[in-house]
Order: structure tokens, then C-alpha cells, then sequence
């Protein structure tokens, strides 16, 4: 509903009455066409549309106004009939459904946001896939790790990271699901799925871990988070660090920002914190990068676990 829609006061104390009603039509409200016409809720709403009649549906939850549909209707069109009126009182209760269906939708889709915000921040290469096995969200890690699954370390140089995922890891995914459903289908009321492994058949020190997540109770069906592991670049990244005396490196400015950018936080967040200006924290960001000899936040995210 617009801001100020509920601005009639005989509307605001109908919101708040104990009795709380369904189906309203706005002639209840005022006692005169000429009282409806100089009021604000005709001149902001009604006028612009040049509807001159309404209906407002409401639907309530605990006592609570959550949701109103208004119907206007110009003058051509005439009022509403007690056929129509009557209709509109049996399709409340389809509505409030699809309302909640709607409402459940939401939340799914809030728990989602969440979830890619985090593994947006994971140095480690994820993917998550929905249980058609469509993409729902890859970081940028997970993109270099596909293409290097794909096509080799050498060749993966050469090629830009792409959204793909190998068809090793997709199969996998599929087996997993039809023991989800054998599951399901046996009625068991718990499904305790060890993470699967996949390795490359080429390339061993390549592996992906598939599992299966539940975003919402709303959502019967799980997605499937993997993780990736190359466990070479793991290793090279294991010996440097140990030649690395990284902390003692940095000033204190730099390892400061250097926790910030560990603990998952944006430029402008370091800047609010550490009482600085973006231009300064690119700064000594860009520092932290040279003495380090990393290039992105997941290699010195990496470094400092």
C-alpha cells in the first residue's frame, strides 16, 4: 500500500478496531459523495486514476494488517454489484493462500540472499545449484576452479572462467538426488547424506564436495552446495606461507585493514570502522597486496587462516 493511503480517519480507526473486517466499501466511509470527493484519499489516489468507487480487501494475520488489495472503478463502470461483492468475500480465502505462498517465497528467497552474501565472501571455491541443478549462485573462485576442471592447468590460462559446471560433478549431483527421493519416498524422517566426493579422473588433486542444503522448511526440496579443493595450489600456497613472515610485514594501519578484509567487510565498511576514506583503504590494500604478493582478497584471505 502507498505511504498515507490509510490517511481517512475513519479508515485508520476501522485498521484498529477489534472487529476486524474482510471486504470494505469505501462508501462505508464517508457519509456523502461531496465528504468522499474533498477528502485526501480521493485526490491522491482516486482522482489521478478518475475512478470514483472502491473496494478494499483486507488480510490479517494475528491481528495484524499485512496485506489490502483496492479495487477502483470509474464512473463508467458503475458500483459494485452484491454478485460481485459476494465473489470477492469467496475468494478471500483463495487469496490469503496464495498470500502466504507468497510469503514463504520471501522468506526463501531472503535465506538466499544470506546464503550467497556468504559464499560470496568464502575464499574457498562454492557453487550453489537448485534441485533442477540450474545455476543459483557461484563465486568467483568456483568459476576459475570449473574452467581448470575443464580444460587443465595449462590450458585453463588461456580461457576465461565461465559459469559451467563439469558434467562430472553434475552426475554426482543427479545420483544424489535420486537417493533423496528414494528416501522421501520410503518416508524416512531423517536423511543423514555423507558429503559426496568427486575427483577428476585426470587430475586427482582436483576434488569437488557435494551436499545437500536446506534453505527453508517452506521449500521441500534441498539445494545442493559444493565445495571445491585443488589441493596442489592448496599446498603451494601451504609452503609460502611459511616463507612469509606476512603479519610482521605490515604496519599496524595495514594489519588492520588486512583483519577487516578477512572478516568479510566492503571498503566502505573497513572505512567506517577504521575511521578512514576508501581512497586510504585502497591504499593500503593495494600495499597489503604488494608485500604479500597475493591479488585478490580470496588468495590473502588464504594466507591468513
Amino acid at each position: 500500500m502507498p505511504a498515507g493511503f490509510f490517511g481517512a480517519p475513519r479508515l485508520k480507526e476501522l485498521v484498529a478496531a477489534p472487529a476486524r473486517k474482510n471486504l470494505l466499501r469505501l462508501a462505508d466511509l464517508f457519509s456523502d459523495r461531496r465528504a468522499f470527493v474533498r477528502s485526501t484519499l480521493y485526490r491522491r489516489y482516486f482522482a489521478p486514476q478518475k475512478c470514483v468507487r472502491g473496494v478494499c480487501i483486507f488480510f490479517w494475520e494475528a491481528r495484524r494488517l499485512i496485506c489490502a488489495i483496492v479495487i477502483m472503478r470509474t464512473a463508467a463502470q458503475g458500483d459494485f454489484s452484491s454478485t460481485e461483492l459476494s465473489l470477492l468475500r469467496q475468494l478471500h480465502s483463495q487469496f490469503t493462500i496464495a498470500l502466504r505462498r507468497l510469503q514463504k517465497l520471501e522468506r526463501e528467497r531472503a535465506i538466499r540472499v544470506e546464503l550467497e552474501e556468504f559464499v560470496r565472501r568464502l575464499p574457498l571455491p562454492t557453487v550453489l545449484l537448485r534441485w533442477n541443478l540450474k545455476l543459483l549462485f557461484q563465486n568467483h573462485a568456483a568459476r576459475d576452479f570449473c574452467t581448470l576442471w575443464e580444460n587443465g592447468f595449462e590450458q585453463a590460462r588461456l580461457f576465461k572462467s565461465k559459469a559451467i559446471i563439469p558434467t562430472d560433478i553434475l552426475e554426482n549431483c543427479r545420483l544424489l538426488k535420486q537417493r533423496w527421493r528414494h528416501e522421501k519416498r520410503n518416508r524416512l524422517s531423517r536423511f543423514n547424506f555423507a558429503p559426496v566426493e568427486v575427483r577428476h579422473r585426470r587430475s586427482p588433486y582436483l576434488k569437488a564436495s557435494i551436499r545437500l542444503k536446506q534453505l527453508n522448511d517452506a521449500v521441500g526440496r534441498p539445494h545442493f552446495l559444493i565445495e571445491c579443493t585443488d589441493s596442489r595450489r592448496l599446498a603451494n600456497e601451504s609452503t609460502s606461507r611459511t616463507r612469509l613472515p606476512h603479519l610482521a610485514r605490515l604496519t599496524n594501519r595495514e594489519q588492520e585493514v588486512t583483519r577487516l578484509v578477512c572478516n568479510g567487510q566492503s571498503n566502505q565498511e573497513i572505512a567506517d570502522v577504521a575511521c578512514l576514506s576508501v581512497p586510504t583503504v585502497k591504499k593500503h590494500l593495494h600495499a597489503v597486496f604488494r608485500k604479500l604478493e597475493v591479488t585478490s582478497r580470496s588468495q590473502l584471505m588464504r594466507l591468513m587462516l
